[in-house]
């Protein structure tokens, strides 16, 4: 499936004859791999440079590319063309990809540099109940059970150590909410730990 990526700024001037992008998605979604190689040939430019715009390592904004097209392959049945073009949709997702691949490479960064300097992680109130319970198996139940922000942000600080401005910073949230989130979610930990231990 992985095509020879044209560097961006060599794309040619759109061809009149060529067939409506939303019925190459069509075939695309229906198999076609001609279809998919028009569509991987017409768009993947513009991926790579949104791409390249937001990860600046080349490299890297092409494993994105790719990592793209390989999800509109997957995903192509699912495009409503009811809520904007092709060419947006993708576009979309190739920003979206981007910044996930940013955030995912500063949490790793931020991990190591965490660890490297050996900081304890404090946990006092009512987080303890959660930390003593983090070797149960309905914790991963009860984690479940959370919103995403409160999951992500609990995952973060409990299971790798980040603090309260470092969460905010990974997650891309002001620290207020951050610490709202958290404090709600380790309630709602808290009880669903407390009720399956009773159980």
């Amino acid at each position: 499936m992985r095509r020879a990526l044209r560097v961006v700024g060599e794309e040619s001037s759109p061809d009149p004859t060529d067939p409506d992008p939303g019925a190459v998605l069509v075939a695309v979604a229906g198999g076609d791999l001609d279809a998919f190689g028009r569509l991987y040939d017409d768009l993947a430019p513009l991926v790579f440079g949104v791409a390249r715009r937001v990860v600046r390592d080349p490299s890297r904004a092409e494993e994105v590319t790719q990592e793209v097209f390989t999800e509109v392959w997957r995903q192509a049945a699912r495009f409503d063309p009811a809520r904007g073009s092709v060419r947006t949709w993708v576009l979309t997702i190739a920003h979206r990809r981007a910044v996930d691949t940013v955030r995912s490479s500063q949490a790793s960064r931020a991990r190591e540099e965490h660890v490297a300097r050996r900081e304890p992680v404090s946990v006092v109130g009512p987080e303890e109940a959660v930390v003593t319970a983090s070797e149960h198996e309905g914790v991963r139940r009860c984690l479940d059970s959370l919103t995403p922000l409160q999951s992500q942000a609990v995952r973060l600080a409990y299971y790798q150590g980040f603090t309260y401005p470092e969460v905010a910073e990974l997650l891309g949230r002001p620290l207020p909410t951050v610490k709202t989130r958290m404090r709600d979610g380790l309630i709602r930990l808290r009880d669903c730990l407390e009720a399956g231990d009773g159980a």
